[in-house]
């Protein structure tokens, strides 16, 4: 082969790796683009949170419409679920050093009512508690954690929106990511 084909058909091959290259990043690009989307637009619905209603330890009516408007962390539970148990003092300094700039904390407690009295009496907290059982399940359900897994933690603007979802113990570095 001359050296002037050889050029040539180096410079062919070159051509062919070149475009291959292209279109595997154009392929990486558009899938990229494509998860994104799939992602936001896989946030749930937030109407069934706001028309939930539970009662409290104390027996009185927890309505979580009246929780909407304002920044809202909700966070299913249960009291045989060690990180959920492990996570509660961390929520509760949150609740403390945030509820003056208009932060919100509700724990739905997907546990029989008298486990959850009894297990607050030796662990208070000073944000509001729903006595959720298994409506609170399909309510978790409904809001995003098909997997059923607990704990369970929204964080929903004061607009409605949904910022924040994960399921398992929260970190101070998830907190910290919320303000």
């Amino acid at each position: 082969m001359s050296e002037e084909n050889a050029s040539t058909a180096l410079t062919s091959s070159n051509r062919r790796a070149l475009l291959a290259v292209g279109a595997a990043a154009l392929a990486a690009g558009s899938g990229l683009a494509w998860w994104r989307h799939n992602i936001k637009s896989d946030a749930p619905s937030l109407e069934p949170l706001w028309t939930a209603e539970f009662e409290q330890p104390d027996g009185t009516t927890l309505r979580l419409a009246d929780f909407k408007g304002r920044a809202l962390v909700v966070n299913f539970w249960a009291t045989w679920c060690t990180p959920c148990v492990e996570e509660m003092p961390l929520l509760n300094a949150f609740f403390q050093e945030n509820k003056s700039k208009s932060w919100q904390v509700l724990g739905l407690a997907i546990d029989q009512p008298s486990a959850v009295k009894r297990f607050l009496t030796r662990n208070p907290v000073e944000y509001s508690i729903g006595l959720a059982g298994l409506n609170g399940t399909e309510l978790m359900t409904a809001l995003g954690n098909q997997a059923g897994g607990l704990p369970y933690t929204l964080v929903v603007s004061p607009q409605g929106s949904l910022l924040f979802r994960k399921l398992g113990k929260l970190s101070g570095s998830d907190i910290s990511a919320w303000l």
